[in-house]
């Protein structure tokens, strides 16, 4: 088991809270490196916003900056995240559980229309919707 330090934790979770920085990480996710002008582009707020928001994330050990020139690239850097979702792991056994009966909820939900929809063609379509 991995040693988990209380402060690198709090940055990581405290970084994830806001959705501008959860986009930064999922845009890095899909496409890397950016410059700073490439991911401030999508966002209504201001270059100096989007700065703050990447010194969160850069504190929290998700993304690095390096300089290229007059360029600065950003990249994910997923190992805190990954000692994130470990620690997350721990109490996946609370939720897990829950999850598996919604799973099997949902799927006889969807067995149950197939079924309708089925008897509903067979009929042909006369036959008023379940409810």
């Amino acid at each position: 088991m991995l040693n988990y330090q209380p402060r690198d934790l709090d940055q990581v979770f405290g970084a994830l809270t806001d959705p501008t920085r959860r986009e930064i990480l999922a845009r890095l996710e899909r496409e890397e490196p950016l410059s700073i002008k490439t991911i401030a582009a999508p966002f209504t707020i201001k270059l100096p916003a989007v700065m703050k928001h990447l010194d969160v994330l850069s504190a929290a050990g998700l993304i690095t900056r390096s300089k290229h020139g007059r360029t600065v690239d950003v990249r994910l850097s997923p190992e805190r995240l990954r000692e994130a979702a470990e620690w997350l792991r721990r109490y996946e056994r609370f939720w897990s559980p829950a999850l598996d009966r919604l799973t099997v909820q949902a799927e006889a939900k969807e067995a149950e229309a197939r079924e309708a929809e089925a008897r509903r063609a067979a009929l042909g379509g006369s036959e008023a919707p379940d409810e």
